[in-house]
């Protein structure tokens, strides 16, 4: 596919930025609870605080959704990511929570969407694992053995019976998820915060996090935050910090790129009749997606390690775009004349063993990390769910300590 004129940026392709971005923290302030980073983890824990009555603050660099949580691929996983294989043998007990958590995010998106009437072009059409030789059928057909053994859900079947275009000799749909635009979600869920109670301050970076005391200080270029408690949702950029645990996650650079509208009778030929969004077993996953407005989206395949912090500020390799141009022509070779019309790319992390990670550091710093390349529905559901964590060991040491009852109105996390 050609890639002479395609347009490079670091933000994405879904979306243009907002014409509200929120004025930079301005001055010093004091809060229960401060949340930093706007993305969908720091946005989904933002706003369930805010549902739980607590004062909390979110702190993002840019504005809210401008990083990973609008410029991926816009696929609802409802099952676990990374080689399950070697998850069954490293992690055999917690393969049936993995399983239950990402069915359980998957819906979670689901009901954030209806109930803040967030109309992002969702598409309940499940996510294929796409095989493209037998062998790799063969691969499919035992993850989805192992899937189904631990409690997961998902259909094999034929090309046809998928709905997959050709080239691809077969699959499995996951049973829960679909496709979106990543973009429109992130802008609404952005709009469900600034609706809320909680205080937002975009355009404002946050240089340091150290404990003061029994309190956390959160330093920006123009004020200091004072908080009970702080929420790391940062994705990999909190690696920037000496309070973050090291090794959380490992920094990858990935790239997604968009071809140019496409004509409905082209596409008609390719027999993608389900417009499932599909993913390959390759030992470096590649995606492919049709899109709303007749367009292909293809991600990651050649994902760039990132060696020191900070992490540099960048725009996808030239080179590494025109390779991905090239495994979509080998993928849709009746499409190879079809430009790459925009490329788009940032930073994510990699947790070591694939898993979601939430945690705490002392009694007063909390943190999540769940991306793993199929983080969009896992991020913000990991955050919800240590939201409630957060919000339910106050109000017991607040109890214990005024001798009172918890509060019926108190939940547990669940997966």
């Amino acid at each position: 596919m050609r890639t002479d004129s395609t347009k490079y940026t670091s933000f994405t392709g879904w979306v243009d930025p907002p014409d509200d971005v929120r004025p930079a923290l301005d001055g010093d302030l004091t809060c229960d609870i401060a949340v930093i980073g706007g993305g969908m983890g720091g946005m989904a824990a933002a706003l369930r605080l805010a549902e739980r009555d607590q004062d909390v603050v979110l702190l993002e660099a840019e504005f809210c959704g401008y990083g990973s949580a609008s410029r991926n691929g816009g696929q609802i996983a409802g099952a676990p990511g990374g080689d399950l294989r070697m998850l069954s043998l490293q992690s055999p007990k917690k393969m049936p929570i993995m399983a239950k958590l990402a069915e359980h995010a998957g819906h979670y998106v689901e009901n954030l969407m209806k109930t803040h009437d967030i109309d992002c072009d969702y598409v309940a059409n499940g996510l294929v694992w796409g095989a493209v030789s037998p062998v790799m059928m063969l691969r499919v057909r035992t993850q989805a053995a192992i899937l189904r053994a631990f409690g997961g859900h998902g259909t094999v079947g034929s090309r046809e019976e998928l709905g997959l275009p050709a080239g691809f000799v077969g699959g499995m749909r996951e049973s829960i998820g679909g496709m979106l635009n990543p973009g429109k979600l992130a802008r609404g869920v952005r709009r469900a915060v600034l609706a809320s109670s909680a205080k937002v301050f975009e355009q404002t970076r946050v240089s340091d996090v150290r404990r003061a005391g029994s309190t956390v200080e959160l330093t920006t270029p123009h004020g200091t935050v004072r908080a009970d408690k702080v929420v790391l949702a940062t994705s990999v950029y909190g690696g920037e910090w000496d309070i973050t645990p090291k090794n959380l996650a490992t920094p990858l650079y990935v790239i997604e790129i968009e071809s140019e509208p496409i004509a409905p009778e082209r596409l008609a030929e390719l027999d993608w009749t389900s417009r499932s969004g599909i993913i390959t077993q390759h030992q470096l996953m590649t995606h492919y997606r049709l899109t709303e407005r007749n367009t292909i989206v293809c991600g990651v395949r050649q994902p760039q390690r990132g060696q020191t912090y900070p992490l540099p500020d960048r725009v996808p390799d030239p080179s590494v775009v025109r390779d991905m141009g090239k495994d979509l022509a080998n993928r849709f070779p009746s499409l190879s004349d079809v430009a790459i019309e925009r490329a788009w790319g940032g930073w994510i992390g990699i947790s070591p063993d694939w898993l979601a990670i939430a945690g705490q550091v002392g009694d007063n710093v909390f943190y999540s990390m769940a991306c793993n390349g199929h983080g969009l529905c896992q991020v913000p559901y990991v955050a919800h769910q240590l939201a409630d964590y957060i919000v339910d060991v106050r109000c017991r040491s607040t109890s214990q300590a005024s001798g009172r009852t918890p509060r019926s109105t108190r939940r547990r996390c669940r997966c």
